[in-house]
């Protein structure tokens, strides 16, 4: 579904990530994981159309998109939840909600997402007309990845979906995460909490440096003894 081929991102002439090359299959969740400062967010956002390609290619259902505006990204089935989640924080969360189907003008179809939303995420119902700002960190990060979902994507990319929420809330927003992949959408999760996004991922690719530097299934990286050794301090 998702091709990358020698993708290469600069900053104002600094290099960011150079030859990256990663692909996601249909109904696959697939992890980008490292440190910080490696490149992880920025192919993300060089994917989403956020980061401009210098070099190389970027394949949607074998289209190539890296010069397609990231607006009309969306309507082609690719949904980007951003790191930090960037709520509109003085509206609703059903506003929230409701502008992440701004591509579409199926209205009935619309509320069906939205309670599709709401059944991944019950709590959201419950405060749907609380000011999103108001809400906890893991409650936001939920409403973040609801409102990707409202577009109605094939695909979506998350950005480090466990920034900044309590431990109690990571493990319910992954396990949503594995929920919205069995029901059919596609996933490339940006991860610094290596350990996690490996732990349910179907494929990973590990970033030095802005380079793939290893690949494998999740299982694979994780039982890696590089891995073991410069991520998970074994």
């Amino acid at each position: 579904m998702l091709q990358v081929r020698n993708l290469k991102v600069s900053y104002d002439g600094v290099l960011a990530v150079s030859n990256v090359n990663l692909k996601v299959g249909k109904g696959k969740l697939v992890a980008l994981v490292g440190g910080n400062g490696n490149g992880k967010s920025t192919t993300l956002r060089a994917i989403a159309g956020l980061n401009a390609a210098e070099e190389g290619q970027i394949l949607f259902n074998d289209v190539e998109i890296q010069n397609v505006p990231a607006h009309k990204r969306v309507p082609m089935g690719l949904s980007l939840v951003p790191e930090g989640r960037r709520l509109f924080a003085r509206l609703t969360v059903q506003r929230n909600l409701e502008l992440g189907a701004y591509t579409r003008d199926d209205a009935h179809e619309v509320g069906e997402t939205l309670d599709r939303v709401y059944s991944l995420f019950p709590i959201l119902k419950e405060r749907r007309f609380q000011q999103a700002g108001t809400m906890s960190g893991g409650e936001q990060q939920m409403l973040a990845i609801g409102r990707g979902m409202m577009s109605r994507p094939s695909m979506l990319l998350l950005d480090e979906p466990s920034w900044g929420i309590a431990p109690k809330f990571v493990t319910r927003v992954l396990d949503t995460i594995v929920q919205v992949n069995q029901q059919g959408v596609s996933v490339l999760l940006v991860e610094q909490s290596l350990h996690k996004a490996l732990a349910i991922a179907d494929y990973g690719y590990v970033i030095q440096t802005g380079r793939i530097a290893l690949e494998g299934s999740g299982s694979e990286l994780l039982n890696n003894e590089d891995v073991k050794k410069a991520y998970l301090g074994l």
